[in-house]
């Protein structure tokens, strides 16, 4: 980031949120770069920007499609980049139809199963398969299989990377004129997101939009970068995906990904919340992304990785990626004569996130749950959901450094107040086990940038505090051995997991640093691993995730690496070590020209050095080291062989940036502005609403969604809310309520409101005032600022109101939570919430206690004519 000439925080407030990165964004200012940031809220980030753009919550597709606009109308996109590195030139199917065509929503629309069939989406010559990770539904057809996946699975997507290509080549048109050309479809696309339409829909005057237009344009291109940085301002909508999917088609057309100062990074809320995806705690992942199978019959590896590893490009090494993995998993007992113990890995059968795993909660379905370092009692959406599922499962685990929420609801929980929860009727049996923070043990973060950082234990855990590794090694320990013996066919995949780590201590902590020697990998001989490119597929390699393949280079824990700046060069490449091979900067082959040369010297990062006939630079290149920008690849060649020498980005089967994404999302292949599921405004752009394909869970009557734009009932709920984090409190509050000096310099919830939403509510600065949506009521001081500035949507003003979600009844400091007024409507890629754009009323003074607060909710539905059925089309 210090070497952008234009940074754009959009989703974040990254001065509070992300403060250590944020340094970089102070260097680069101090070097002359321009800083803008759009947000609903002025915040220290705004502070500290050249410009601040305040918007309406919910409408950056808008925003961002109105800035691809200006690039495409005025020419400002960098045409070598694009022809080269981009699918630009290819050349879509005659049947495709855009949302132009069709009112709002892509061609292949099933309104009755809330789906797309992606057939028509496809490039003119070839199909283009789904993502990895989504293939996988397509089993039977890639394979001549004659099983089904189940009706649930086949709703369920996700993308891993890569895209398969099937037979033939697309036809591309370089001049960019063709009708049917991405390009052009783009273009097409993005008309009618003008200046004019960004001020009716976002609230952004047309003067501060061509501002952020001009800044961002004149600091992009051969000699100039620009980065976007985002948070879960941008992931929490029903939306989301293609929030950042916007920012991708901009960035590609400035030709800002790959390059020193450019790209989009993905701000992360914690120190390892990417390692938390990288070595997953998703349910729809393997370490390293490779997707978790889904339930057919009969489906061997072989048939598994032909359904899902792509043809061209690294994912075509997914064989060698995934036997390594089951290897490191069961060791000896993984075989060819077993298929590598494929069948001991569990299998999908539809989506299993955290929402659907409340729904089946509260079905009587999901009977235990383990809550390790999450507060759903006030962290999630509709947190009176997550504790009703709770109410109703036989056994509930939490490790926590406090007694939060999510381990006392069943005593002092508002459904206790309320008579709907009776602690004597409640069956839940509740074991709180404290956990050791983490200056109490050995591990690795791994941050925003891929980094991976050693942090060795400070001090012991006091009491009976045990960490995470402890917890988890000595619990599988403990199964193992009550398994022992076992000749129950289902308890064999336990039995022949590889549990041997090394343990120290009076404690038998388990040794942090063999378990990251697993995760990097060894040899047929025991000798640790510099490569993912040193997998095999033959059993002869073990690997625990392969992207952190060289973690442990040399048998040398590079993650604990800390030379000095001042000792090496810019790009410090001996602190700590970033995923994969050390390479800072993905895709960074397209920092060069077509022929290999640097864009600009000033922006030199990797090159192709032609007397050595290797690629070199500042970075480790991402590209075959000896592949020459000429290099045509033979027709029958796969894997990462099949990439031509301009194939810059290699975990795309056809090795192009995406503007137009044929296959692997749900909910189209272009981003379209959509308004949230419970907003105060029609949708100006088309006739549809929401998005089509987003995410309902079934109905139940404590997750009501709201009537929106022109419905009946909408401005019963007249303001626009959104949720955010401060820099005194962390998440859900577990790690910050506890400490005295935090909680004295933040001691209450609050909300934040414009003195103009004050006076027209008769809301009093420091006094208190009530917050409704259809799902529930809740309380917060009133903080009168300028910081939430009405905006003119639409021809009428609108008010905002601004909630930090970190409180919850425990704890120093003590509040309602935020996320009670939250639905949970999804986003179809993710399943992530959207708790970042909703509507609601506000009006001053406490809320009403017990069952008086649920006659206030269901007034407020009443009034608006709220039934299981509204918002629920698609």
């Amino acid at each position: 980031m210090q070497n952008a000439d234009c940074i754009v925080i959009e989703g974040s407030n990254m001065a509070e949120c992300h403060p250590v990165g944020f340094q970089w964004v102070m260097e680069a200012k101090a070097r002359g770069a321009k800083v803008i940031h759009v947000d609903p809220r002025f915040t220290r980030t705004s502070a500290l920007a050249d410009v601040h753009v305040p918007l309406r919550a919910g409408t950056d597709i808008a925003f961002l499609g109105g800035i691809i606009n200006y690039v495409l109308r005025h020419e400002k996109y960098f045409r070598e980049y694009l022809v080269a590195y981009s699918n630009a030139p290819v050349i879509l199917r005659e049947d495709f139809r855009d949302t132009e065509d069709l009112a709002g929503v892509f061609s292949g629309l099933d309104t009755d199963n809330r789906s797309y069939d992606n057939a028509s989406w496809q490039y003119e010559g070839t199909e283009v398969q789904a993502a990895s990770g989504e293939r996988d539904q397509e089993y039977e057809v890639r394979t001549g299989g004659g099983s089904s996946v189940t009706e649930a699975a086949r709703g369920e997507a996700h993308g891993a990377g890569g895209a398969a290509i099937g037979e033939g080549e697309p036809e591309r048109d370089e001049t960019l004129t063709h009708p049917r050309c991405v390009f052009q479809v783009l273009g097409r696309h993005y008309a009618r997101y003008t200046p004019e339409l960004v001020e009716q829909v976002c609230g952004v005057p047309q003067d501060l939009f061509r501002q952020v237009c001009e800044l961002i344009t004149e600091n992009s291109g051969r000699d100039r970068t620009t980065a976007f940085a985002y948070a879960v301002g941008w992931t929490q909508h029903t939306v989301g995906v293609q929030y950042i999917r916007a920012a991708s088609v901009l960035q590609t057309l400035l030709g800002n990904i790959g390059r020193p100062g450019g790209g989009i990074l993905a701000l992360r809320g914690h120190a390892s919340i990417q390692g938390s995806t990288d070595i997953p705690t998703l349910f729809n992942l393997l370490p390293g992304y490779i997707p978790m199978p889904h339930a057919h019959e009969n489906e061997d590896l072989d048939a598994f990785v032909e359904g899902e590893a792509s043809r061209k490009g690294y994912w075509g090494n997914m064989r060698a990626y995934l036997v390594s993995l089951l290897k490191a998993y069961f060791g000896d007992a993984a075989s060819a004569g077993n298929d590598y113990c494929f069948d001991y890995l569990p299998r999908l059968t539809g989506s299993h996130s955290t929402y659907e795993t409340t729904m089946a909660q509260l079905d009587g379905v999901c009977k235990g749950y383990f809550l390790i370092g999450e507060n759903p009692a006030v962290g999630n959406a509709n947190s009176k959901l997550m504790r009703l599922g709770m109410a109703n499962l036989d056994w509930l685990v939490v490790r926590d450094f406090s007694l939060i929420e999510s381990a006392t609801w069943w005593k002092d929980g508002p459904e206790i107040e309320t008579g709907e929860l009776r602690t004597e009727d409640i069956g839940t049996e509740v074991f709180f086990l404290p956990a050791a923070a983490h200056t109490e043990k050995d591990g690795s973060f791994t941050n925003t940038q891929r980094l991976l950082q050693w942090h060795h234990k400070a001090v012991e855990p006091p009491g009976e505090a045990r960490s995470d590794l402890w917890f988890t090694y000595h619990l599988g320990r403990l199964v193992r051995e009550r398994l022992a013996g076992s000749g129950d066919e289902m308890d064999q995949p336990v039995l022949d997991l590889t549990w041997d780590y090394p343990t120290t201590g009076r404690h038998a902590e388990p040794d942090a640093e063999a378990v990251l020697a697993e995760i990097n990998g060894y040899d047929a001989e025991g000798t640790a691993l510099s490569s993912y490119e040193e997998l095999k597929d033959d059993g002869s390699t073990s690997c625990g995730c392969w992207i952190y393949c060289g973690v442990r280079a040399g048998g040398v824990n590079q993650a604990a690496r800390r030379k000095p700046g001042e000792e090496q060069d810019w790009v410090a490449a001996e602190w700590g070590w970033a995923w994969p091979a050390n390479r800072r900067i993905l895709y960074n082959r397209a920092s060069a020209d077509p022929q290999g040369r640097p864009w600009s010297e000033r922006k030199a990062l990797v090159w192709w050095d032609p007397e050595k006939g290797e690629w070199t630079g500042h970075d480790v290149p991402d590209f075959k080291k000896d592949k020459s920008p000429d290099h045509v690849p033979p027709e029958d060649a796969t894997g990462p062989e099949a990439l031509g020498g301009t194939d810059a980005f290699v975990m795309q089967a056809d090795g192009k940036a995406w503007l137009y994404v044929p296959s692997g999302l749900t909910d189209g292949p272009l981003p379209a502005h959509y308004e949230p599921q419970d907003s105060p405004f029609p949708n100006l752009l088309y006739d549809q609403q929401r998005n089509p394909v987003r995410q309902l869970l079934p109905p139940h009557p404590d997750n009501r969604y709201q009537p929106s734009g022109d419905e009946p009932g909408a401005q019963v709920f007249p303001y626009v809310a959104t949720t955010y984090r401060l820099t005194e409190h962390h998440t859900a509050g577990g790690m910050s309520r506890w400490q005295p000096y935090l909680a004295e310099l933040q001691p209450e919830f609050f909300c934040e409101v414009s003195p103009e939403l004050a006076a027209e509510r008769g809301l009093e600065h420091t006094g208190w005032a009530t917050i409704v949506s259809a799902r529930g009521v809740i309380e917060a001081r009133v903080l009168v600022t300028d910081r939430v500035a009405p905006l003119t949507v639409q021809g009428r003003r609108l008010h905002q109101v601004g909630l930090p979600y970190h409180w919850g009844p425990n704890g120093y400091s003590t509040g309602d939570a935020a996320n009670e007024l939250l639905h949970m409507s999804l986003d179809p890629n993710t399943h992530i919430q959207e708790t970042k754009a909703f509507a609601v009323d506000i009006r001053p003074g406490r809320r009403p206690r017990g069952p008086a607060a649920l006659e206030l909710v269901r007034a407020y539905r009443t009034r608006a004519g709220i039934d299981e059925h509204t918002g629920t089309e698609p």
